[in-house]
């Protein structure tokens, strides 16, 4: 395996909840009390190569280096949130709103907690991985063996 490649575990919660979005847009809120939903929320990431390495940066708004973990075990790259999601609010729940005295009317961007995986090519080198936290984007910097690098080899002519 020469690629890094993603892995999708929550596929079908992200359709099950687009599908809810739709029904209540045409139907209008069900006045009967409905369970907090759980959202899933997967920052958006770009991974590219060089010739020396792998670089996958997250956008991470709202975040901070504390606030997000990286794991790597084997050739798996975990990034994870090290906190929950925000509880979510509407005008129904004045018990919790009378605390914050703010009512969300529309709530759309929130702080979740989220994990990401990745599974790494195995000319990596899991020494020589640098993290960098900076304007809300998080960059991973993972070094390939020096073996695995392409190299020109001189033609001699004799």
């Amino acid at each position: 395996m020469k690629t890094v490649s993603l892995y999708r575990p929550s596929f079908v919660d992200h359709a099950l909840s687009d599908l809810d979005r739709y029904m209540e847009s045409f139907f209008g809120e069900s006045p009967f009390p409905q369970p907090k939903r759980i959202f899933h929320v997967l920052p958006p990431v770009d991974i590219y190569e060089t010739k020396d390495a792998f670089t996958v940066e997250l956008e991470l708004p709202g975040y901070d280096e504390t606030d997000v973990e990286v794991q790597l075990d084997g050739n798996t790259l975990t990034i994870k949130s090290k906190q929950k999601e925000e509880a979510q609010r509407n005008v129904s729940e004045k018990q919790e709103a009378e605390k914050d005295e703010r009512i969300y009317l529309i709530r759309e961007r929130r702080k979740a907690g989220f994990t990401r995986s990745f599974m790494l090519p195995e000319n990596t080198d899991p020494e020589a991985v640098a993290a960098n936290f900076k304007n809300g984007v998080l960059a991973l910097e993972i070094k390939k063996r020096a073996q695995s690098q392409k190299r020109v080899i001189p033609i001699e002519n004799k």
